[in-house]
């Protein structure tokens, strides 16, 4: 085996690894919010708001991520240009890129896994924690920001960082919509040199570092981070 290529191809695979990592970002942070809003219509909301939130999960869990990705990508991609005054607008320069449309893919599917995770873990909570909250009169809001979702994002640790890794394992499907992540780079290099293995190679490294490094940030947070009361 030879690394003597990653001399020459070195600012390509760092651009490839922040596309990834961006992806994976963007995606857990913004998904994490949207699931802590699913996750609270589907236990405390209406019929009609439990109704659509538990249809949400249902079919971002239920498909396909990579259906759902080509769907917003060459579906919804291509109706975008059609909108009068889109390409004019500010925001084409971002709407026209494969990486929009993945990071809201990403970001949407990782809503629906992260809500189920969500809604186990506020059902989880003891509830004589929350009646206490109620007894020491705390409003709903109150009680819910200071006891009742600390306390279920602290039991639900452990899967919220199993899901972040697999997170980051489907990140190289944004590779069929024109995005240059870390796996994009792997398969040019691949192209370009005739190298099976070694730019493969490259890319398991870096998400088994990356993988390690989110699995014991986890086991510290764990062990460390306080329920906030």
């Amino acid at each position: 085996m030879t690394f003597s290529w990653i001399s020459s191809y070195w600012p390509l695979l760092l651009t490839g690894a922040v596309q990834t990592l961006s992806l994976l970002v963007i995606s857990v942070v913004f998904g994490f919010l949207i699931a802590i809003g699913l996750a609270f219509s589907q236990i405390s909301g209406g019929p009609l708001l439990r109704t659509l939130a538990r249809g949400y999960c249902t079919f971002f869990r239920g498909t396909p991520l990579l259906i759902q990705l080509w769907l917003l990508y060459y579906g919804v991609g291509s109706l975008l240009p059609m909108i009068p005054g889109i390409r004019q607008s500010l925001f084409w320069p971002i709407l026209r890129e494969g990486f929009f449309f993945a990071a809201v893919s990403f970001t949407l599917n990782y809503a629906a896994y992260e809500a189920e995770v969500l809604r186990g873990a506020l059902l989880a909570v003891p509830k004589g924690e929350l009646e206490a909250g109620r007894a020491f009169g705390m409003r709903p809001l109150t009680l819910t920001r200071r006891i009742w979702l600390p306390r279920a994002i602290r039991i639900a640790l452990p899967t919220i960082g199993g899901e972040i890794v697999m997170q980051l394992k489907v990140t190289p499907l944004a590779f069929t919509v024109t995005v240059m992540d870390l796996y994009a780079v792997a398969t040019k290099v691949r192209q370009d040199t005739l190298l099976v293995y070694e730019p493969l190679v490259v890319v398991t490294v870096f998400y088994l570092i990356l993988t390690a490094i989110i699995a014991r940030a986890f086991r510290f947070l764990e062990a460390q981070v306080p329920v906030r009361r």
